[in-house]
């Protein structure tokens, strides 16, 4: 496995624990809807969140959250709408939506994560 999917791999694991330590359930992980992949799907209380994980080796070409491209903003939205109907039995209508990043980057042995939410357009 390349090196960099490697440190993909291990970003979303250490993302995961983040959010569990942080009180959220992991609903579903890697879920795809045509060309999108919704990397965490989590939910805390009444807001289900939608985690795009990035994780980076350096910072010399920016943080980890500035490689979420519009784009890539527009297929996410595509897939939530599509989990939602997909799962529509487990969401009440008081179900806050949100999309959150986390923000990985290696710095030598360790690792500095950010949650970043609410990062980008809000239902």
């Amino acid at each position: 496995m390349a090196e960099h999917n490697e440190l993909g791999k291990k970003g979303e694991e250490l993302a995961v624990e983040h959010l569990r330590q942080n009180g959220y359930e992991i609903l579903d992980r890697n879920w795809t809807f045509q060309k999108a992949e919704i990397d965490i799907i989590a939910k805390k209380e009444s807001i289900l969140a939608i985690i795009e994980v990035k994780t980076r080796s350096s910072l010399d070409f920016g943080s980890p959250q500035d490689f979420v491209k519009p784009k890539k903003i527009q297929l996410l939205i595509k897939a939530v709408n599509a989990y939602i109907n997909y799962r529509e039995k487990d969401f009440q209508d008081d179900s806050e939506i949100r999309f959150d990043i986390i923000a990985i980057h290696k710095n030598g042995e360790t690792f500095a994560i950010e949650h970043l939410t609410d990062a980008f357009y809000h239902f």
